[in-house]
């Protein structure tokens, strides 16, 4: 059986090559509302489900964080608004400690798991690989509707632990116990956990169900000619992304099914000698908290490359279309992409400096922790060696891959402090640690994500979005990164311990009071203006400037060998046959020769 023939009968549409075209629209009349929309299996819609139910999360994240910053930056003003809308919560017109802790809490779950991994992986994956890689779907187009599903109800279950008596969990994103394992700690150590613990179960379940789908269609599904040598750096990139995330979640999955058997089973997995106010000693004996904190981070660490190597792959195809160049060290890249992959499974106790951690052991990590920077800074030359001398087109996408280098490089460099144990006991938990993480993976993928939704959105739309304003989107959204994290940096070298409610009781940290009203006036700036790309994302679904043209960019990868608008199989009559890797720019005197054209006999080597 033929690959081709193997790719058909993957599609629901398996029908013979000659007779696909003519009964290709045909076929499709009968699709109601509920099959082509909702329960979609065609990969695209699939990706789109993806990135809105992603960019709900982002606005209610971004929100959440807008109402805490307004706590830490005028902690001692009132605002009567805050009272009607969050009731009980923000009595008075001040956000209650509880609520505080609630939305700090809420906010870091939401935007790493919902938004940067769902919402960046899950639409990018879903959408790229087949175009890219020359399939009709995904090898399971009903495993890849499942996991969807399982986000949304992930999504709904999260959404509802915002709405009950007792409130959101709110013991910080990381969930440690006790806090997280006692329904007696606190209000939100009730029901708002058991629903959190549910939530982030269903959406373990989603990201394995995407990951093992990712990786079965690279590896299986690749059209005639595409070797694995001649991907885009974005395949590369969502393929060990899937392989992080089917490693790492499960033993994250473990320990939370550990904390559910503590929680409500009487077991003591990692509760040891505790004594609760008003409760008195607990029966619990011999767990230890810091078990917890292992299996947490040993997810914890590949996550935040399952967050960066997404964006980095988009980065990488959009510097070199937009640069007219080649990509600089193809074979670098995915040489450096695979060393990251490995070594980050083998640096997640530099989290747990602080906790008691044998100090030569620590000394083991610290090593492999400061050789990450190594295939971090390959990576880094090869775009900055990519941009020199190129040919630039700055479109908004092209400025977000910039800006996504830059942020890079400098929440990176922090890394290199922190990542040594013995300043680690001074910076740890202190703002220090959230400008370095914001900057360099939650800005930074952030930046990853609108690259890669402006660059592609003439692939996922039929229509280009508003240039203008995605300039202003652009420059408003990095000056407001650097304002907002940079300064963080001196309060947690200053020693300003993170999480808490109001600095300005505190004679060492009060100095600080007109740099964090600044911080949260910046904050609400750039929120506002994420609203400018909301607007201008959904108003050009359906009023942009149409796409006229099959490639608008003048790009090489096989997306944009298929129709404006591609039907569900993305190409009408055969797939295309590869015959040369995705980046021969500017070669032979011609300034792109897409994958899809034969090699020349008389054609450079270089």
């Amino acid at each position: 059986m033929s690959t081709e023939a193997i790719l058909h009968s993957h599609s629901d549409v398996a029908i013979s090559h000659e007779t696909h075209g003519e009964h290709h629209e045909h076929h499709h009349h009968h699709e109601t509302f509920i099959s082509k929309y909702v329960f979609s299996m065609d990969h695209k819609m699939i990706a789109k489900q993806f990135l809105i139910t992603g960019m709900v999360w982002a606005v209610l994240g971004g929100l959440m964080s807008v109402l805490f910053r307004l706590q830490l930056g005028y902690p001692d003003s009132t605002f009567p608004i805050l009272e009607d809308i969050l009731g009980k919560w923000a009595k008075g017109g001040r956000i209650s400690p509880e609520a505080y802790y609630a939305l700090v809490t809420t906010h870091g779950t939401v935007l790493v798991f919902f938004v940067l991994t769902a919402g960046l992986s899950g639409t990018f994956a879903n959408f790229l690989i087949p175009l890219q890689i020359g399939a009709r779907d995904m090898a399971s187009p009903f495993m890849n509707m499942l996991s969807y599903w399982f986000f949304f109800s992930a999504s709904i279950v999260m959404l509802s632990s915002l709405f009950i008596e007792t409130g959101p969990f709110s013991g910080g994103w990381t969930a440690y116990p006790p806090l997280s394992a006692l329904g007696s700690a606190s209000p939100g150590s009730k029901t708002g956990m058991d629903l959190w613990l549910v939530s982030m179960a269903l959406f373990v379940v989603s990201s394995l169900l995407g990951g093992l789908n990712y990786i079965a269609t690279v590896l299986n599904m690749r059209t005639k000619g595409m070797s694995m040598t001649r991907l885009p750096l974005t395949i590369w990139a969502l393929f060990f992304t899937a392989v992080l995330g089917v490693l790492s979640f499960p033993v994250l999955f473990s320990g939370f099914i550990l904390l559910i058997f503590d929680r409500n089973f009487g077991t003591s997995f990692y509760l040891s000698d505790i004594y609760v106010n008003g409760v008195g000693a607990l029966p619990n004996e011999g767990g230890s908290a810091i078990l917890y904190q292992h299996l947490f981070w040993f997810l914890g660490h590949p996550e935040v490359y399952i967050i960066l190597l997404p964006a980095m792959g988009m980065v990488s195809e959009i510097l070199s279309v937009n640069s007219r160049k080649p990509i600089f060290g193809y074979m670098a890249m995915i040489g450096s992409m695979f060393a990251i992959a490995i070594l980050a499974f083998l640096v997640w106790a530099h989290h747990m400096f602080v906790t008691g951690l044998n100090p030569f052991l620590g000394s083991i990590f610290v090593l492999l922790t400061l050789l990450i920077a190594v295939p971090s800074a390959i990576k880094v030359f090869n775009w900055l060696t990519t941009l020199w001398r190129g040919n630039i087109r700055f479109t908004p996408a092209m400025l977000f891959a910039i800006g996504f280098v830059s942020l890079f490089i400098s929440g990176g460099l922090t890394g290199i402090w922190l990542g040594n144990s013995a300043l680690d006991i001074h910076l740890h938990d202190t703002y220090f640690v959230i400008a370095h993480f914001h900057i360099v993976m939650g800005v930074a993928s952030m930046f990853g994500m609108f690259a890669g939704i402006y660059h592609w959105y003439p692939k996922m739309y039929g229509r280009f979005m508003n240039n203008s304003l995605g300039y202003i989107h652009f420059w408003i959204t990095i000056a407001g990164a650097y304002l907002i994290f940079w300064p963080m940096h001196y309060e947690g070298l200053a020693g300003m311990p993170r999480r808490y409610y109001d600095y300005s009781i505190w004679e060492s940290f009060k100095q600080f009071a007109d740099l964090n009203r600044f911080i949260s006036t910046v904050a609400m700036i750039v929120f506002a203006t994420q609203l400018l790309f909301l607007l201008n994302f959904f108003y050009s679904i359906f009023k942009g400037r149409k796409v006229t043209v099959q490639n608008p960019w003048g790009s090489n990868s096989l997306e944009w060998t298929a129709p404006i608008n591609p039907g569900h199989g993305n190409w009408p009559g055969e797939i295309p046959e590869v015959h040369r890797w995705a980046y021969d720019y500017g070669k032979d005197g011609k300034e792109f020769i897409p994958q899809t054209v034969a090699v020349g006999a008389d054609e450079s080597h270089h």
